[in-house]
């Protein structure tokens, strides 16, 4: 079976051509006065600027920029809000540290219209010699406290089969670093190491929030060291073509600090599968060579497991020397037949009592990203 292209699918998706930079499609029918249309959906425009820190972005013009990058470059200082209008934007973004509570916004409030992507790999070789690595191949980057993003998809289509020569295949579409930062009903589109959940540093505590969120790919697709809940996520793992059999990868790599109490927290989610029955695990450790003390942490609980995922043994060691059973890995209440415990030793559960203790609460602490959103702007 031959794997359809990502970009296809992207542009599919938003009805922009395969490969084309910075290309939309034409804004949908939210008409104003006259039968106008209007790109940026209820939330203002340029002419009608919401507030002073708000920016428009428009590949096709009609904002104050065409590029994500280019807004942000201009949104120096805090508390800038974005409004993306609906199209593919093909470019790598880096929000840096001094761009705190920033707002992105995608202006149909529907993730699939509003994509950021790009196709680096940690293996792709830079334009002044070396390779990206895995770091540097994020499309999007987010290193400021404090931000959030709506109804946006943050994408990596780069395929292993276009680069048979290139080893380092990791390819992350986001990777976020920042205190507080909150995606909401948004999309992270990759195959391996799609969503890098990460800090600014080993002694740092990033607390992220992922709610309503979709993510796919395959080889360890949600990772890092953040201390970072997943509510209501929906987690799907790809089919493979390139493998003879499992499995074809993992959902999750933990690598939290040894000193972080908590690392990721899945609650009242679910994982789906485009691949046979038990090709996937659910986790793996992930124990950096950059901090050889750590001690990943991943609590999966109230999560329907669907069959993809191997239920006899969802977990598996990266490294001989960091045994997953050492680690800080536990599941509750789950369902499903990926939930099944057939060998209660592979399955590692929570006490009633210890539940009490793996909320978003305890995670995020004085931090409550799930109230409702009032700011329109």
């Amino acid at each position: 079976m031959h794997l359809p292209s990502r970009r296809r699918f992207l542009a599919t998706a938003v009805g922009a051509a395969a490969g084309t930079a910075a290309l939309a499609y034409p804004a949908p029918a939210h008409a104003g006065p006259g039968g106008h249309r209007r790109p940026f959906g209820r939330f203002g425009s340029p002419a009608a600027r919401r507030t002073p820190r708000t920016l428009y972005v428009d590949p096709l013009g009609r904002g104050d920029f065409t590029t994500v990058q280019d807004a942000v470059t201009a949104a120096t200082g805090s508390g800038w809000t974005l409004v993306l209008a609906p199209g593919t934007y093909r470019e790598t973004v880096l929000l840096d540290p001094t761009r705190t509570e920033a707002t992105w916004i995608g202006a149909t409030e529907n993730a699939r219209d509003t994509v950021i992507v790009y196709d680096n790999a940690a293996g792709t070789p830079k334009p002044g010699g070396g390779t990206y690595g895995t770091t540097g191949s994020a499309t999007t980057t987010v290193q400021a406290a404090g931000f959030t993003a709506r109804w946006i998809t943050f994408a990596n289509d780069w395929l292993r089969a276009d680069h048979p020569g290139i080893t380092g295949t990791q390819a992350v579409a986001l990777k976020v670093q920042g205190d507080r930062s909150a995606f909401h009903h948004c999309r992270f589109l990759g195959h391996q190491d799609t969503l890098y959940a990460d800090s600014i540093a080993v002694t740092a505590v990033a607390r992220q929030y992922y709610a309503h969120c979709y993510t796919e790919g395959d080889v360890d697709f949600v990772f890092g060291r953040a201390t970072a809940v997943h509510e209501h996520g929906h987690f799907r793992t790809l089919r493979r073509t390139d493998l003879a059999g499992p499995p074809y990868g993992f959902v999750f790599a933990p690598s939290t600090a040894d000193a972080t109490p908590y690392g990721h927290l899945v609650i009242r989610s679910r994982i789906s599968s485009a691949a046979p029955d038990g090709f996937y695990k659910l986790a793996r450790p992930w124990v950096p060579s950059s901090d050889p003390t750590a001690r990943p942490s991943l609590v999966v609980r109230d999560t329907r497991l669907g069959p993809g995922i191997d239920a006899v043994a969802p977990y598996a060691d990266m490294s001989a020397a960091f045994p997953w059973q050492e680690q800080r890995f536990a599941e509750y209440r789950n369902t499903g037949p990926g939930a099944a415990i057939t060998v209660p030793a592979n399955r590692p559960q929570l006490t009633a009592e210890q539940a009490e203790s793996a909320t978003r609460a305890a995670y995020l602490g004085d931090w409550e990203p799930w109230k409702p959103w009032k700011k329109v702007a």
